[in-house]
């Protein structure tokens, strides 16, 4: 953990600023904008990248790739511009949770696997460049997204450590299990052997 130097009012506020940016549903807005469907109707339902390249917009699902991992790093960015190591690791995880339920979106969000790759690159850019290796190696040798983010979760503590990025641990711990947590249902369907492929319609 970082060292806690910010104040309770400061770190409440950068959690509250952490929580909007990452409520903004870049997936449902870019689906809108390209006249691609409401998400919520589409494949699994949901408002993430694999759910808008379901729609067979490659396009789309790059730039909400892109946005939803901007949207963690700007929230850490600016907490640690403005106010320290601290406030940013929390405007992090306000982050992630935004995007998990978005106000907006009646708590309903996405299962925040960009974002957590864009809050680790702007924490620890080798942190966020090995969990993204680890995201491409397994989603290539798979071609199934949601076993891809449980086995980049699962490697992103490691990775930690063995970068020497201790201070990002019980934050890594968290994002992880809320990783496992918001994949429930796509573990359960990995079990039955019914889980989509990337792409698949």
């Amino acid at each position: 953990m970082p060292d806690f130097q910010s104040s309770l009012t400061v770190l409440a506020l950068w959690g509250v600023i952490g929580y909007l940016i990452g409520s903004i549903p870049f997936g449902m807005v870019v689906a809108r904008v390209l006249g691609l469907g409401n998400l919520r109707n589409i494949g699994s339902g949901n408002i993430g990248a694999t759910n808008v390249l379901r729609t067979g917009n490659k396009l789309g699902a790059a730039a909400t790739l892109i946005l939803d991992g901007g949207k963690g790093a700007v929230a850490v960015l600016l907490a640690r511009a403005m106010a320290g190591e601290d406030a940013a690791q929390l405007a992090g995880l306000a982050a992630f949770a935004g995007h998990c339920y978005p106000v907006w979106l009646s708590f309903r969000g996405g299962k925040g696997v960009a974002t957590f790759l864009g809050i680790m690159l702007a924490l620890a850019w080798p942190v966020g460049i090995a969990c993204c290796l680890s995201w491409l190696v397994a989603a290539a040798a798979t071609r199934i997204s949601s076993m891809a983010a449980i086995y980049m979760a699962a490697l992103s503590t490691i990775w930690m450590v063995f970068l020497g990025y201790r201070d990002l641990f019980v934050l890594g711990i968290v994002l992880t299990l809320f990783i496992f947590f918001r994949h429930g249902t796509n573990i359960r369907r990995l079990r039955d052997g019914t889980e989509p492929k990337i792409g698949q319609k």
